[in-house]
């Protein structure tokens, strides 16, 4: 099997967060056949241990470094196919792509003395729990930490936005639509109105996207039973790097006090995580994109990644790396470029023997 095949029977599995037990069982035989002592974890991650002489056990070298990536998807079924060179189907991109490219980099780095490098391939990054970096978290102290995002064979991505996720409930007599209530949606939009309101004024001398605060809608249901009317709304919220906790006390206060009636919970929080591109990792990178004949771009990204979750736990330099077009994640057409994946495994490779 090459990487090739690996990666695309790795997009055959079918598993959305929540169900990748299968998929981590073949990654985990993957590893084993290119050296790794690998295993599924108590939380369901595919990890693999590459060690350098007198590196000893998992959490004992005197140098770790963690490449993470995950294995879980979105739903959609998109069949797998192979055409003109790409790879189509769920997970291609978002992030099976990066994960592949982590695993057959890694495969071809041998380890200095007392040096161990971690793969893991972790499940449940596309839900709000980040089960399996979380998981991981407690048990490494990595020098270094590469997440597997798509961010193209010649970028990296050195920033993410916060996340807040907010899910509004409530609930009225049923009535005529022409009634002076109002429809039980009514409060709903306004609530929506309030929220890009509170987002304008934040960003009003902020021109910057990864400096802005961004409100996202979505999801809205109305329904009735012929006696009570219902709403339940989920909105979200990318959070910039300034985006402390005081404006996130003031903005849910904001909510409270103005839906007193409803029912609002706030969760999924995370805070926006940014490394220097001066860093360790990102300049290595810099260096290998630039001999394999590229021109190294740095990327902050509006969406979140378990960079988020790790970046404040580890406080070590951590980017993200991967091949791919992040504007096809989640999409119908999610594609990857074989040839770009071969490429970032080079890349990849090259900068993990520089380190």
């Amino acid at each position: 099997m090459n990487a090739v095949d690996f990666l695309t029977r790795l997009v055959e599995i079918e598993s959305v967060s929540g169900n990748e037990a299968e998929a981590a069982a073949f990654c985990v035989e993957r590893m084993h056949e290119l050296g790794f002592d690998a295993r599924v974890d108590e939380a369901g991650n595919a990890v693999g241990l590459k060690r350098g002489p007198d590196a000893g056990g998992e959490a004992s070298a005197a140098r770790t470094i963690v490449l993470l990536g995950h294995i879980d998807t979105v739903p959609g079924h998109i069949p797998v196919r192979v055409e003109e060179g790409r790879l189509w189907g769920r997970g291609s991109v978002d992030a099976k792509g990066s994960f592949a490219t982590f695993v057959e980099a890694t495969a071809r780095v041998t380890p200095p003395p007392n040096t161990t490098l971690v793969v893991v391939g972790a499940v449940e990054e596309e839900s709000a729990s980040s089960k399996g970096a979380r998981h991981v978290a407690p048990l490494f102290a990595p020098e270094l930490c590469f997440i597997g995002e798509p961010s193209a064979w010649d970028a990296v991505t050195v920033g993410y936005k916060g996340r807040l996720l907010v899910d509004y409930e409530a609930e009225q007599p049923g009535g005529h639509s022409a009634g002076p209530e109002g429809a039980v949606g009514e409060e709903a939009v306004r609530l929506w109105n309030v929220v890009v309101g509170h987002c304008e004024a934040y960003n009003t001398s902020r021109p910057k996207l990864f400096d802005r605060l961004l409100p996202s809608l979505r999801s809205f249901r109305t329904d009735s039973d012929g006696l009570t009317d219902r709403v339940t709304v989920r909105l979200g919220l990318r959070l910039p790097p300034a985006f402390c906790r005081a404006e996130r006390e003031a903005f849910e206060g904001l909510l409270l006090e103005g839906f007193p009636d409803a029912r609002l919970r706030f969760s999924g929080h995370e805070g926006a995580w940014t490394t220097p591109r001066t860093s360790v990792p990102a300049r290595a990178l810099a260096r290998a994109i630039t001999r394999a004949g590229g021109r190294p771009r740095f990327l902050h990204k509006t969406g979140t990644s378990d960079m988020n979750v790790l970046g404040p736990h580890w406080n070590c330099p951590i980017v993200a790396y991967g091949p791919g077009d992040s504007l096809l994640d989640h999409t119908p057409t999610e594609h990857l470029e074989l040839a770009e994946y071969e490429r970032a495994i080079e890349v990849l490779s090259d900068a993990l023997a520089t380190l």
